[in-house]
């Protein structure tokens, strides 16, 4: 493949950052790539690792001469990281950012990107539970969704330019409005992710995980919730915060539906129950067959991924 980009600055070098890093260098999709990082540690870690070409000092040296800028930071900080760094992008640069959430990054990022700039929003959906700069790999994005939410003022041919990055790393690529995807991932991940949250908080409680038959004779279904429970904190509080309305609307529905079955169970009413769990069933059948995930056992994770 050829080389899309001269010079890429990756701000943030955790999972995502170093994944994307990995992918254009196995490919050659991007020329120099420069990182930063907050952490001393972090910085020097992947200079080791060799996923970066240069380290920059600030989050506003790296993106010098820079022709994309990914903002691979927690969602919290998405603003003031573009505040930093908006004054020291050259005319031209494409901007986008990776964050869980997409209507308050484009509110928080927007106002500090020049009009000769294209700030171009977009959100991966691929990951797993590790993060640092070592956790990443390149096939990270292959067969994954990666939704790009253009604003009103992204130009289309640097839009183009990013899709045929990312599908070019691997990725599906599908455009949609801020809000949409807001709604959308509330339903996914974002939800998800607070019940797991929960049913793992609620075993502690009962003081009955640390050393206990909990964690002995875990079945896969509370394996999996640990597994999502142990995701990055700082990540996973930015996003509650910042797509409130959407996630607090799912969660609604959520509940509504707890009580629902919660009265079947006290009822006796197997009919429900099993109506009910046949509908979903067949969700998990359509996941497989648009070929998000295997049948295979340990819900087709490989070592990589665990």
């Amino acid at each position: 493949m050829s080389q899309i980009y001269n010079r890429v600055a990756l701000i943030g070098l955790g999972l995502i950052a170093s994944s994307m890093a990995w992918a254009m260098k196995r490919d050659g999709l991007g020329g120099e790539i420069m990182g930063y990082a907050r952490s001393e540690e972090t910085r020097q870690t992947a200079l080791k690792l060799g996923f970066v070409d240069q380290i920059a000092a600030t989050a506003k040296d790296a993106v010098k001469d820079a022709d994309l800028v990914v903002l691979c930071v927690p969602v919290g900080v998405m603003g003031a990281v573009a505040a930093e760094i908006g004054p020291y992008l050259k005319a031209g640069t494409t901007v986008t950012d990776v964050g869980s959430v997409k209507a308050a990054v484009i509110e928080a990022v927007s106002p500090y990107i020049p009009e000769n700039v294209n700030f171009i929003p977009s959100h991966p959906l691929a990951g797993t539970e590790h993060s640092g700069p070592s956790s990443g790999f390149a096939s990270l994005f292959e067969n994954r969704w990666w939704l790009v939410v253009p604003t009103e003022n992204s130009d289309a041919e640097a839009t183009q330019k990013l899709v045929s990055l990312l599908q070019a790393i691997g990725a599906n690529v599908e455009t949609m409005d801020a809000e949409h995807h807001d709604l959308t991932l509330a339903v996914t991940s974002h939800a998800p992710h607070l019940i797991a949250y929960t049913m793992v908080g609620v075993a502690d409680d009962l003081n009955r995980v640390t050393g206990s038959e909990v964690i002995k004779y875990s079945a896969a279904g509370f394996r999996d919730f640990t597994r999502i429970a142990a995701s990055d904190p700082t990540m996973w509080r930015d996003v509650f915060l910042n797509n409130k309305e959407a996630t607090i609307e799912i969660l609604g529905r959520f509940t509504e539906e707890l009580f629902a079955l919660q009265r079947a169970i006290r009822q006796g009413d197997g009919d429900h129950l099993h109506d009910y769990f046949t509908r979903t069933r067949s969700i998990r059948r359509g996941i497989i067959e648009a070929g998000q995930d295997t049948d295979a056992a340990n819900f087709g994770r490989g070592k990589k991924a665990e």
